[in-house]
Parts: structure tokens; sequence; C-alpha cells
């Protein structure tokens, strides 16, 4: 269940009361993680102005709350490190082998665990203490990244052993996620969530899509690809030790008889399809992100590397233009602080265009375009990402929410094995370029039919958002 989240002085970053006896602020500071930096600023007159800062800029609220800041440092050392894969995984497939086919091979390896595991640690993630899954994740997703990065060092490196472990990482991430999607309205306050996830969009394309693939594109080019896997590796680390630090415990249940897993499992299937604008953005998802997730994957890094003749820099470029696409999106949203009116269609729009950017990369003749590309693309998934998983965390009870987002991933992605298997074929019989355009018309063509099913914007006629509106509104948060 969920818990109470009172923004009381023991998870506020400085803001203990100035009107409070001083006895209960030196409390306050003894309490927080942060406090010598809290009588620093204090004595330097600057906490009143940065508590300012944070109440005028809404993306920034949920930092007050002590377990969110710990676990979104963490994550954004994390997201970096991912940032770093992108590039080093892509070009150190390349290197192995100069074929789409062979960084497929490494996207299903990527994708079928996830696919195995993911019911599994959904139901977990509901049972267990949160932290602890996604602690065991961020370890076996450090090791495997750390052995491909030592024997790439090395010079040990072949493709069958890059792809085994990387189907290790691929289950240590089927860990992680559920865990960390549903833990995040345990620790914030419902009025905060649409911050928090406009936070999170933030960090994400500024580390992973921006800082991230800049830093790896630096680090293959100066350095070679084992370096950054390795490097990759420590974040992981870094995030473990972080989620350690953590307070947050998951409510005991109430000790009746206890439900087994399979029944858990089945009373998340039968939430899922009771609710028609669940299910059919899953279903849409699987479908649209059957025609694109390869594309975008795969020949992505192949049209930078062999058709524009770009090093592992200009393909750091080009993702870092969607990280600021990114940027600004979840800026804007979590400055607004609430949902739009008609937040599903909104979600649907954008999604769409944002498949549809696909296709640029099938046009594009210089590297500056695809930067064009990927910024409208990113932009556009972003603004998805957090309408998204504002609504799921909003309208979905609390003890079903671990496995109402592993069913969301694993049924979205259900498609994006037979993505990765089809783009070599594919490519290889009507081109590179072709390939591109198709996936990206289809999969914006798919995405806007389902907008149009019945039930697919209930949310927006039921009276569930404007409740989601009002709330934002009372607390004080909307914009």
């Amino acid at each position: 269940m969920q818990e109470d989240h009172p923004l009381d002085q023991s998870t506020l970053l400085g803001r203990a009361d100035a009107t409070a006896p001083n006895t209960t602020a030196r409390h306050a500071c003894r309490l927080h993680p942060y406090a010598p930096r809290v009588k620093l600023l204090a004595r330097l007159g600057l906490r009143d102005r940065a508590a300012a800062v944070v109440d005028r800029v809404g993306i920034l609220q949920p930092l007050r709350v002590r377990d969110f800041a710990l676990l979104w440092t963490g994550m954004a050392v994390s997201f970096v490190g991912d940032g770093i894969y992108t590039i080093a995984i892509a070009w150190q497939t390349y290197d192995l082998s100069n074929s789409p086919s062979a960084l497929a091979a490494v996207g299903i390896a990527w994708s079928i665990p996830q696919m195995i595991l993911l019911l599994f640690s959904g139901v977990l993630s509901d049972r267990l203490d949160r932290r602890h899954l996604m602690i065991a994740g961020d370890a076996i997703r450090g090791a495997a990244i750390c052995a491909i990065g030592v024997l790439s060092i090395v010079d040990a490196l072949t493709l069958p052993r890059l792809i085994a472990l990387v189907v290790v990482y691929g289950c240590g991430q089927a860990i992680f996620f559920p865990a960390f999607s549903s833990i995040v309205p345990q620790i914030v306050p419902d009025d905060l969530l649409v911050q928090a996830n406009s936070l999170g969009q933030f960090v994400r394309p500024v580390a992973w899509t921006l800082l991230g693939p800049l830093f790896g594109g630096l680090l293959v080019a100066g350095f070679g690809a084992g370096w950054a896997f390795v490097l990759d590796a420590g974040t992981f680390a870094f995030s473990a030790a972080m989620i350690l630090a953590m307070r947050t415990r998951p409510k005991e249940r109430v000790s009746e008889e206890r439900p087994s897993a399979w029944e858990d499992l089945k009373e998340g299937l039968r939430y899922v399809r009771s609710k028609t604008w669940l299910w059919v953005a899953m279903v849409a998802a699987t479908v649209s992100l059957l025609a694109t997730w390869g594309p975008w994957e795969v020949l992505v890094p192949y049209v930078v590397r062999n058709q524009l003749g770009g090093s592992a820099a200009a393909l750091g470029l080009v993702f870092a233009a969607g990280g600021v696409g990114s940027v600004g999106a979840a800026v804007a949203m979590g400055q607004r602080g609430r949902l739009p009116r008609r937040a599903v269609t909104m979600l649907y729009v954008a999604w769409g265009i944002g498949m549809l950017m696909t296709a640029g990369f099938g046009i594009v003749t210089k590297v500056w375009q695809a930067m064009l590309v990927a910024f409208v693309a990113e932009t556009c998934i972003t603004l998805l990402i957090v309408i998204w998983i504002t609504l799921v965390q909003r309208l979905v009870p609390s003890e079903l929410l671990g496995r109402v987002t592993s069913l969301d991933w694993l049924i979205s992605t259900a498609g994006v094995p037979l993505s990765f298997a089809l783009i070599g074929p594919t490519s290889d019989a009507i081109g590179v370029d072709a390939t591109l355009i198709v996936a990206g018309v289809l999969g914006a063509a798919i995405t806007f039919a389902f907008m149009f099913y019945p039930g697919a914007r209930e949310p927006e006629r039921d009276g569930s958002i404007e409740a989601i509106r009002a709330s934002a509104e009372i607390s004080g948060t909307g914009a």
C-alpha cells in the first residue's frame, strides 16, 4: 500500500521553519542527510533563497523528499552509464562484425530475458522490498557490463561472448525495472507525481541521451569501447549504494492468508484487461515498437557510421541532440505541474510523431540533419512518457502497480525481439534507407489508428484526468 508522505523537517532540504525553536531546527538538521551543507547554507544566508528557488521551479519540488533525492542521484549517474553503453555497444558490435544483423542479434539477446522474467519480477516487486530487487538488478547488470569491458580490453571479446553477457545484462534489467517504476509513488506524494516524473524525464535525457553519449563517444574514440564498459559498470555500483541509503520500507501486509504468486499474477492480468485505456495503449506499443525499435537501435548507428561517415563522437552528438529535446519537454511538463485536459490525446499525438521520426533517418544526408530528427523524436517521446507514467501511477492502485508496470513493459515490448530479428533480412532486401522510412510511416499510422479505438481515451471522458488536475490545483502545484 502507498505510504503517507508528510513533507516534514526530516525530509525537506533545509526547510526547517524559521519560526520554530532552535532545538527543532537543530533536530531537523541532524535528521537530514545533507545536514553539514544545510548548516553552511544557513550561515551564508542562502538556505531560504535555495528553498524559494525549489518552490518556484516545479520540476525541483520532489527533491525535497530525501529518498527521492537519493534515488535520482543514483539514477542520474546510472543513466550516464546507460548513455555510454548505447555508444559502446553499437561501436563494439560493429567492430566485431560490421553488419546490422550482428547488432540485431545483440538486441535480441537483451530483450529475450526480459520477455521471460518480467511477469515474475513484477509479482516480486509487489511482494518484496523493492529496494532489494533494484540493488540485485544493479549488481547483475554491473557484473555483466564489467565482464564485457575486461574482455574487450584484453582483446578476448567475441560476438558469441558479447551476446551471452548481454543476456545476463537483460536479466538484471528485468529485475530492476518493475521495482524502480513502482517505488516512486511509494516515496513521493500524489500531488508531486507529475513533477517527479517530469524530473525523471529531465534527468534521463540529460544523463542518458546527452551527457552519456557525449562521454561515450569520446571514451570509445580516445580509449576504446572496453574502458567505456568498465566505467558504465561503476555507475551501477554507485546506483546500488544510493538505493541502499534510502529509508523507505514496504508496509507489512495484513497477516491473513496470502495469495500465491500465481494468484497475484492473475489479479494483475484481470485488472489490465478491465481497463480498456491500459491494454489498448500496451497493444499499440507492441505493434508500433515492432515496426520502429529494431530500425532505430540497429540502423541509426549504421547510418551515422557507414553512410554519413561519422565517428563514435558523431553518433554521440546525434543521440545528445535528442537529449536536448527531451530536457526541454521535461522542464516544460514539470513547470506546468499537472496533466493537460486532453492528456491521452496529447499522448497519442506525441507518440505518433515520435514514431514518424524514424523515417527521417532514412532521408538524412548530414550529421546535423540526423541531430534535428533525433531532437524532434525525443521531445515527443518524453511528452509521451511523462503523461503515461503519471496516468499509470495515479490511476492504478498501489498494491497492483508492480504487476501492472511489468505487464506494461512485457506487452509493450513483446514485439521487440521480432523487430530485431527482422531488421537484418529486411534491410538486406530493400535497403537501410527504405527500411527506416517504411518503419517510421508504419509505426506512426498504427499509433494514430489505436487512438480512435473505443475506450482508448477513457480517462479523458470519465472524469479521471479532471480529478488528477483538481488534486494538483488544491495542492497548489498546478500551473
